[in-house]
C-alpha cells in the first residue's frame, strides 16, 4: 500500500509548460512583480491627468505633479478595467477547467479536431487585426481598447491552441520553448499598456467633461492680489479696492479652483466651455489670497474688498 502522494501519476509537463515555468522564474528575478505593477499604474496615472487637463487647454507637465499624484489617479479609476480583467481571467479558467473535462471523460480527441482549428483561425483574425491597427486606421479604432485586446487575446488563443496541439511526448529544445513564451509575454504585455494607455486617455477626457458639467457645484474662489491682474476673462469680475493701505489692492471673483500642485493654480470660470474656455495658472505666493464660497452661494452684486 502506498502513501498518499507517493508514486501518483502526474500530469504530463509539455515542453511548452516546463518553458513557460522557466519564463516565469526568469522574470521574478529580473523584473519584480511590484515594480512592474507600480510601472502600470504610473503609466495610467500620467496617461489620464495628461488628458484631463488636455481637455481645460492645460499642458499638464507645468504643474509639476509627483510620482506619487499619479499613482493616486489611476486608482481612481482603475476599478472598472481591473473588474473586467479579473472576470475575463475567472471565465478562462473555467473554460479550461471544462475542456480538460470533457478530453479526460473521452471526447477529447473529437473536440480537439474542431476546437483547435477553430481556435488558430480566431486567433489569427484577431492577431491582424491588431497589427493592422498599429500601421493604419481600421474600424476598430471606433471602440475603446479594442485594437489592443484583439492583440493580446489572437495571441494567446494562438499559444493555448498551439499547446492543446502539442504532443507531451515530443521534446523541443528549452531555449526555443522559453524564446516562444517570451515572445507572447511581449506580445501581451505591450498589448496591455496599449489598451491601458487608451483607457486612461478616455477616462482622463470623460472625468474633464464631467467636471465641467458640474462646475457649478465645485465651492467658488475669491481671489485677492497685490497688483492687477489683467484677467479679462468671460465671467470673471475684476473690483478695485477703495482703501489705499489694504494689503491686497484687488478683488477676482467668479473663479474655481480646480487643482493646486508644484505651487501652480489653476483657476476655471464659472462660465468656461469647451468652446472658448479659458483657463487660468496662477503662481501660488503670498501676493495672493484666496478665499472659498460654498457652492450654491450667490454671487454678491457689488463685490468689495
Amino acid at each position: 500500500m502506498t502513501e498518499p502522494g507517493r508514486d501518483e501519476p502526474q500530469a504530463p509537463h509539455t515542453p511548452q509548460t516546463a518553458g513557460l515555468g522557466t519564463l516565469a522564474r526568469l522574470l521574478g528575478a529580473v523584473v519584480a512583480p511590484t515594480s512592474l505593477l507600480t510601472a502600470l499604474l504610473y503609466f495610467f496615472g500620467w496617461n489620464h491627468t495628461h488628458w484631463l487637463f488636455h481637455e481645460f487647454g492645460v499642458n499638464a507637465t507645468v504643474l509639476g505633479f509627483s510620482a506619487t499624484d499619479y499613482l493616486v489617479s489611476s486608482q481612481n479609476v482603475l476599478f472598472v478595467p481591473l473588474t473586467v480583467a479579473a472576470l475575463a481571467g475567472l471565465a478562462a479558467l473555467w473554460a479550461h477547467a471544462a475542456l480538460r473535462a470533457r478530453i479526460t471523460d473521452g471526447t477529447g480527441p473529437r473536440l480537439l479536431r474542431y476546437a483547435v482549428p477553430a481556435m488558430l483561425l480566431v486567433g489569427l483574425v484577431l492577431m491582424l487585426a491588431g497589427i493592422a491597427s498599429i500601421f493604419t486606421a481600421t474600424v476598430l479604432e471606433r471602440y475603446l481598447a479594442v485594437p489592443p485586446l484583439c492583440l493580446a487575446l489572437g495571441v494567446l488563443l494562438l499559444a493555448y491552441a498551439r499547446r492543446l496541439r502539442s504532443d507531451p511526448a515530443a521534446g523541443r529544445p528549452g531555449v526555443a520553448a522559453v524564446t516562444e513564451w517570451a515572445i507572447v509575454f511581449l506580445l501581451v504585455a505591450i498589448s496591455l499598456f496599449w489598451a491601458v494607455g487608451d483607457y486612461a486617455a478616455a477616462a482622463g477626457r470623460t472625468r474633464a467633461h464631467r467636471l465641467a458639467a458640474r462646475l457649478d457645484q465645485q465651492p467658488s474662489a475669491v481671489l485677492y492680489s497685490e497688483s492687477s491682474l489683467s484677467l479679462a476673462i468671460p465671467g470673471v469680475r475684476e473690483t478695485p479696492c477703495r482703501d489705499g493701505k489694504a494689503a491686497y489692492r484687488f478683488r477676482y471673483d467668479g473663479l474655481k479652483l480646480i487643482v493646486q500642485s508644484a505651487d501652480q493654480y489653476v483657476f476655471l470660470p464659472e462660465t468656461w466651455n469647451f468652446t472658448d474656455g479659458v483657463a487660468v495658472l496662477l503662481p501660488r505666493s503670498p501676493k495672493l489670497r484666496l478665499e472659498f464660497l460654498r457652492a450654491g452661494r450667490p454671487a454678491p452684486a457689488a463685490p468689495t474688498c
